[in-house]
């Protein structure tokens, strides 16, 4: 398993790509598993939203669901297992550092010395998460990056569109 998460660590980074994954499910329920129960971990001890337990649920479908339907559009379902895999394992390195840097910066008050730093590593780890998944997409779709760059913020768009249509009303206080 350690060597897997080095091997994460290294497509985070731009250096190996899907195609050095191996073609398992069972390595994809694991790593799906992983990013789950890290995220699940992490929400823990500081919770980003009120329903995150929701959020990470429908966030984990809804991932599945959009690169398997964005490699049969495309012709290449067949890359399903290392394209998936690829990307859970990036969310698995980048997403603990996102949900902890978005806690504090949404705890911290705007006058306070610490939150533009904060909103400036925020914006460094989305940048590196958008590269980091379009550079897969790049080698699983065989796309220019610009085009995985668009297909990568449609995903975490319309990923948060889905958020906020499955997200319990806010009851109005009187």
């Amino acid at each position: 398993m350690k060597e897997l998460f080095a091997l994460f660590a290294q497509i985070a980074l731009s250096r190996k790509g899907p195609q050095d994954l191996p073609a398992s499910s069972v390595v994809l329920v694991l790593t799906v598993a992983g990013y789950w129960l890290i995220r699940y971990i992490v929400s823990v001890a500081v919770p980003p939203t009120e329903h995150w337990r929701l959020h990470l649920t429908v966030e984990t479908v809804f991932m599945l669901v959009w690169y398997a339907a964005l490699l049969r559009a495309v012709g290449k379902p067949e890359r399903f297992l290392q394209t998936a895999t690829a990307i859970f394992g990036v969310w698995l390195v980048l997403g603990p550092p996102w949900v902890i840097v978005i806690h504090f910066s949404q705890t911290l008050p705007v006058g306070n010395v610490l939150y533009a730093p904060m909103l400036l590593i925020a914006l460094a780890i989305v940048i590196w998460i958008i590269r980091a998944i379009s550079y897969v997409l790049k080698h699983a779709l065989e796309m220019p990056i610009a085009a995985c760059v668009l297909l990568t913020i449609l995903q975490i768009f319309t990923g948060e569109l889905v958020m906020r249509a499955v997200s319990p009303p806010q009851l109005l206080n009187n």
